[in-house]
Parts: C-alpha cells; structure tokens; sequence
C-alpha cells in the first residue's frame, strides 16, 4: 500500500488538524465539510475551519507553507473527488446513523482496495460498517487520534471482525513510521483503551479532590510534572480538552460497560453537571475549572473554581511537605516513591488514586487488550505520562500495592495473584538489549511488538557502555558505531559532557567508524551549563571562564574535523551549546518536533561555542561568488539577537541550523537507529577528514555600518533596550568579522576568537549576570 492521498471527510477541530498532519508528512489532503448553503463559496465552512486550525496554539502545521498541501470541498459537489485518495478518514459528529449515510455515499465514489476510517470514539466500529460491500468491510477499521494529532504520539487502530488484517500490518507500521504515532492495537470496547484508563484516572482524582478538600490548584500541582504527567496536569487538561467531552466519554463508559467494577467512578460529580447545566466547558466558553479576569489594575489574573461552593476565587499555592522531600531529586523513579509512601495529605492523595487506578488497568485485561504494555503505551502517547500504570505500579511494589488493595477493599485480579504467586516482581524486564513485557494470558514474558527499528540506551545499558563519567556514557551501538548520552540535568553541556565528547572521538577515531550524539531523554538538551558560567563571571574568575569557552569551542570543532563522520540526533529542546554541537556535525538526523536556536542573548551573550561563527560562514556560503551575503546574514543575525527558536525540524531548516542534506524523523523514538543509520551510510561511502576553512567571506566595517544604523533605529523606536542593543553591537561585530575596512576572506578560528573575546566582554557586565541570575532563579528571562 502507498499513501498518496488522503481524504478527511469532516473539518471540525479534529478534522482539520488531522488534515494538517498529514500535509506535515507530504501527503495531498482533500478536506470536506457540508456545504454552506448560506455563503456564497459552498466550500466555506471547510476553508473557515482550516483557517481556524492554521491560526490556533499550538500550531498544527510544521512550517504554514505546507498549507498548500490541503485543497478543501463539501460533500455535495466534491465526494467523487475520493476516488483519486488512498485513504478516506471520517471525522464527522458523534451519531451512528449520520455516518452510515456518509459511508453509503462514500461506497458510490472511493476506489476498490482504498481503506476508510473512522475517528470516532464513542461508537462501536464494527456497527458503523454493517450493509456495506465486502471490500469496504475488509478496507474498514477505527484510527483513533488524539487531540492535538500533531503534538499527541496516540494513534490507536481498531478493527472489526471484517477487517483485512493487513489492513491493520499496515496502518500500524504507517502511523508509526511515517505519522509519527505510537499505533496502539485496541479492541472494539468502549472508549478504546487510552480513554478508558485515562478518563477513569481523571474521574477518580475528581472524586478524590472533593473527598479530601483539596482545591484545583492542589490537584493540578500534585498530578503535574512532579510525577511525570503534563503540566495541565488534571483540571487544566479537563479545560483543554473541554468538560462536555469528558462528561461524554465518562457517561458512555458508564451507560455501555454495565459490569465494569467501577462504574460508580464514571459518575459524573455534581460540581461538573452545575459546570455543564451553566456552560461553563473550559477553554471554548473562555471558563471551566479555571477562569482569566482583568483585574481593577488591568493585570490578568486566573481564578479557580471552589469546587465546594462552585464560586471563581483566586488560586491558593500548594505547599505539602512531600514536594520538599523530592525538591533535590531528578530520578522520577525515586521520586515517585517518595511522594507515594510520605505520611502528609499528598501521600495519602497518592495512595488513594493510583491503587484503584492499578487496580483498574489490572481488571481490564483481557477485556481491552490482550497485552498490558498497551495500555502504558496509550497513557503515555495519549495522556503524556512520562511511565504508564504498569511501570509506576512496579516501581512501587507489585505485591506492596497489591496489599494496599486489600486495605482499600479493592479486589485484586486473579492474575495478579498468579503473577505474584509465580515470584514475579516486573511486569517488564531487559534481556539481551531487548525489553520483554509479562503477558498475562501465557503467563510468560515475550518481546514487545513493533520496535525493531528503535534504539533504546536504557534497554542495552550496561553491557553497551564502553566509557563513562557523571555527565555522560559513551555506548556502543553495534557496527562500529558509538554514541555519547548526555546525562546531566536538562542535558545540559558542562565539563563532563565536553570530556565526553573529546573521549568519545578518541575512541572512535581508533578502533569504531562513526560517532553519533543522542539520547533517550525527553529533550536533546537545554544548551550550556549557564550555572557554571554565572559562577566564574560573578567570581570574576576570567581566565577560568576563557578556558572553559575556549574547550567548547575547541570541543566543537573537533565535532566538525574527526577523523571519522559525527551525527547529531537532536529532538524537543536542543537550544544554545546544543544548537552549535549539533551545527558542527557531520550530519543531522532531527526529530520532526525539534525546538531548536541560539538563544543566549536572552541571558545577555552571544553564542560562544561557534554558533556566531557557524551562521556567519553559512550565510557567507549561500550567496555566489561575488555576491554580498549581507541580506541572508542580516536574517541570522535578527534571529540570534531575537534568540528565535524555531518550532519544528522543518523550521529549523528553513531557518539555516539544519541543511537540506539534513534528515527529519517523525518518530522520535526512531531517532537513534536512524542516526546510527546515517552514521554507517557516511563511513560507508568514504569519508574524508575535512579541512579547517580559512575562506570565509566577512563584510567587515560596510556590514557594521549596515548593522548600527539598524540597532540604532529599534533603539530608538524603543524596540530593544540599551543593553539589548549593546549585545547585537557585540553580535554584529563577530558575523562581519570585526574591524576591517573591507570585505575579507578569514579563517574559522578568526571568528571564533572574536567570538570568545565578545563572549568575555559581556560575562564582565553587571546586567549580564543579572539576567543569568534570573534565568537560574527564576527560570525566566530577564529584559534589563
């Protein structure tokens, strides 16, 4: 199967964000809505839904130009229009019988052998296929996404008896390697699994909050990124995703599982029908669980509902001494069992949520998947938790929580019982660099399905590990390829990880053939370790702070002249040092969700380990001989003194920090196969120690005065501050190459030593260490 084409067949919010996600990955969408009899283009409310999902937050689209990718129509004149698309998605409102008379004028148009979808999630798959033709039924399954499908990894693939399954081999390969998705294979029961589970989750904290007298603000601060969930966190994702939604999802569990143990959870709380009855459904009615004001001063405010008297007040700060306890821990693991076992009001919130959650996930096997891996999968694509129900319980004890069941008279499932009486303690565990799940139907472990193409480090630690220090690991991959893990906090790139990266080109310019850098972190890394750099800047100590920017440089350019290729696998934040680190590679195999600049300005300096270099060389580089490169270097100029980042791979690329030559992968868990894949092609195809340059063209003084007459006007016109212009002099100064009268061809190392010597300049200034104090304390910029 080849998918060329796609028809989205509904343009609502999920419609047309799942349109847009498509058109991310090269796909040609047709988009239709019914037509607006009332306007005079029939097509108008499916161009105004797109124009809608283009201009929301967070963007949909990897870069607006893929925009052009999307063609829209409506139902009456452009259903023929299917014939030429190789899958036809339903995403149309919530009632059995609209669909089936879409899938009958559906039948008249699509093509034999195109698969049809749905993207419902509250009806049964297998009804809304009943009196279509064989090879509908055998084309027809659910591919249910997540909202917002770009952003949530959740795809969850649903078929019916009827179902082809290599229908189903294929949208599950597909949505993994091409959508980006985490496919999770469900079956056809209410709510599919991710809901169930996750809903069921939220509904207990609900109960639980009223129980306990806890406030909103409580809630979202103890079920945030504290224990490895989002930071909206419980209420605020509520807000998000819209109280009528997860009253619908709730009640339908409720009504359609009429022997589920916990039906009483479903229960839909009496705060949340007074919230529904007065149409107060989060972020749609601009008010639900929280609600923004303007104050008297005219400063925004965000209040909170009083669950107890359903009145707005403002929000109280949680102060519970379990998050004390933890305030030093990174491991979410250790901390985890902290806050679990702690004897305050959060312990106890702990243990009166995730044991019936357990509990449940437990219960609904086999019910709603044969596998319990699947059900972690779907929280953690589906809900963003950083561990699923399985993973946290065995973090916790099995046979502990088991206990605390009995304690909370919940019935333990009886495979549980075996499981514990067989001596099991890990639902999950490692052998031979693959991880095996329990499964509870065979009472055996087995190999987790679909991750033949992914690299876990976790996974072949420590046998892989060749060289390590407290900041990093160097592991061998296998084929002659290494690859350094930075492990510091946030990734961040310190001493340590600079030792690393020196060790790890020493070792593979020796006995390996390729080095590639990456990591199973959420983030690739937040850039360099500012707090060393606050620390030597307000100790005065300069000759220390030199030789410590003279190693990152140093470091990077034996990035870019080893004896053997380097990529770089970056994803999520990569930002500062890490931008440069990943600019001086060989190649760059990027994560299609890349956050990716050079953002120190924003700390009050310029970037000091070559990236100031590296984007004067590059714009010097995109102009023909001859030419003046002033117009493409004023662009990386705005964007390092505006420390953009940019908001995807594609941008990155558009922006000049990745090359065309670059690779985007969709599926970050792909990342490091695909880069140790890269890696392999480049040794394999003779590659060749390259050269320091020493012809890059710089403008000199005519390029300056270009710059100051610039810094000058958004001075004046109270753009910038003085301080923020005082830096773009500085950055201006290093891309034109510094004092010379004309245009001039310099070496790298010139530009990297005025680089340096800007870099010092500024560590030396009262309002840099300001705002780096800011940023260390606050976590905020600070505009001085």
């Amino acid at each position: 199967m080849n998918i060329k084409k796609v028809a989205v067949l509904g343009s609502g919010i999920m419609g047309s964000r799942i349109a847009c996600h498509f058109a991310n990955i090269g796909v040609e969408v047709l988009l239709l809505d019914i037509a607006d009899k009332e306007a005079k283009n029939p097509n108008a409310i499916a161009q105004t839904n797109l124009d809608k999902a283009v201009k929301s937050n967070p963007a949909p689209l990897y870069l607006n130009s893929f925009l052009s990718r999307i063609s829209v129509g409506n139902f009456t004149s452009d259903m023929p229009k299917i014939a030429t698309c190789d899958w036809v998605i339903e995403v149309i409102v919530e009632k059995l019988d609209v669909k089936q008379q879409l899938y009958q004028e559906v039948e008249k148009y699509r093509k034999q052998g195109s698969i049809v979808s749905s993207n419902t999630s509250g009806i049964p798959i297998s009804l809304m296929a009943q009196g279509r033709s064989a090879d509908f039924k055998a084309n027809f399954c659910g591919t249910h996404f997540f909202n917002p499908p770009r952003y949530l990894r959740l795809l969850e693939i649903i078929p019916t008896p009827d179902t082809s399954p290599k229908v189903i081999d294929f949208l599950m390969r597909y949505g993994s390697q091409f959508l980006g998705k985490n496919t999770v294979l469900c079956k056809d029961t209410p709510a599919f699994i991710a809901n169930r589970v996750g809903v069921f989750a939220m509904m207990q904290m609900l109960h639980t909050a009223t129980k306990m007298g806890l406030t909103v603000a409580d809630v979202d601060k103890l079920t945030g990124p504290i224990i490895g969930r989002p930071k909206s966190a419980t209420f605020r994702t509520a807000d998000v995703v819209g109280l009528d939604t997860l009253q619908k999802v709730a009640q339908g569990v409720s009504e359609n599982c009429p022997n589920d143990e916990a039906k009483a959870v479903f229960e839909i709380p009496d705060f949340l029908n007074l919230m529904l009855k007065n149409n107060w459904l989060g972020d749609k009615t601009q008010q639900g669980f929280y609600k923004k004001i303007k104050t008297e001063q005219g400063k925004t405010e965000i209040l909170q509902l009083n669950l107890t008297t359903c009145e707005y007040e403002a929000q109280n700060k949680p102060k519970f001494a379990a998050f004390e306890a933890v305030k030093k821990i990174d491991e979410l693991p250790e901390k985890i069992k902290i806050l679990f076992e702690i004897q305050d009001k959060a312990g106890e919130f702990y243990r009166q949520t995730l044991i019936p959650m357990f509990a449940y996930c437990a219960n609904r096997i086999p019910e709603i998947s044969d596998e319990i891996f699947r059900l972690d999968d779907a929280l953690k694509a589906g809900f963003g938790y950083e561990l699923g129900a399985f993973e946290t319980w065995e973090i916790l004890g099995v046979a502990a929580c088991a206990s605390l069941m009995q304690a909370q008279n919940i019935e333990v499932a009886e495979w549980i019982k075996d499981f514990l009486a067989d001596g099991n303690t890990h639902f999950y565990k490692v052998e031979n660099g693959k991880r095996l799940c329990y499964d509870p139907l065979n009472k055996q472990y087995k190999a987790i399905l679909g991750v033949e193409n992914i690299i876990i480090l976790d996974n072949i630690r420590p046998t892989s590990i060749v060289w390590q220090n407290k900041g990093c690991a160097i592991h061998d991959l296998g084929d002659g390829i290494l690859n350094v893990e930075f492990r510091t906090k946030m990734n961040s790139i310190g001493a340590e990880v600079l030792e690393g990266l020196n060790k790890g080109i020493d070792l593979a310019e020796k006995d390996f053939r390729g080095l590639v850098l990456a990591n199973d972190g959420t983030n690739f890394s937040a850039g360099a370790n500012i707090a060393m750099i606050f620390m030597l800047a307000a100790d005065q100590e300069y000759d220390e702070l030199n030789l410590a920017v003279k190693m990152f440089q140093n470091t990077m350019m034996r990035l870019r002249y080893s004896a053997i290729p380097v990529v770089s696998a970056p994803k999520a934040l990569s930002l500062g040092g890490a931008c440069e680190g990943s600019m001086h590679a060989d190649a760059i195999v990027a994560a299609a969700e890349l956050y990716m600049g050079l953002v120190e300005v924003g700390v009050g300096l310029i970037p000091g380990g070559g990236g100031s270099k590296e984007m004067a060389m590059r714009a010097a580089d995109s102009v023909q001989e001859g030419d003046v490169a002033f117009n493409q270097l004023q662009t990386y100029f705005m964007q390092i003194a505006t420390a953009k980042v940019a908001t995807s791979a594609h941008e990155a690329m558009a922006m000049g920090y990745l090359r065309p030559t670059d690779r985007i992968v969709t599926n970050q868990t792909m990342l490091i196969h695909s880069a140790k894949q890269k890696c392999a092609e480049l040794s394999e195809m003779g590659y060749t120690q390259p050269t320091p340059r020493k012809n890059i063209k710089v403008l000199g003084k005519a390029g300056m005065a270009q710059f100051m007459a610039g810094i000058y006007g958004m001075r004046t016109g109270n753009y910038v501050s003085e301080y923020d212009a005082k830096i773009a002099q500085k950055l201006a100064y290093v891309m034109c190459g510094g004092d010379l009268s004309y245009p001039h061809l310099v070496s790298e190392q010139y530009l990297l030593d005025l680089e340096r010597e800007a870099f010092l300049s500024l560590c030396g200034e009262r309002k840099t260490l300001e705002r780096l104090q800011s940023i260390l304390t606050t976590g905020k910029p600070l505009r001085n």
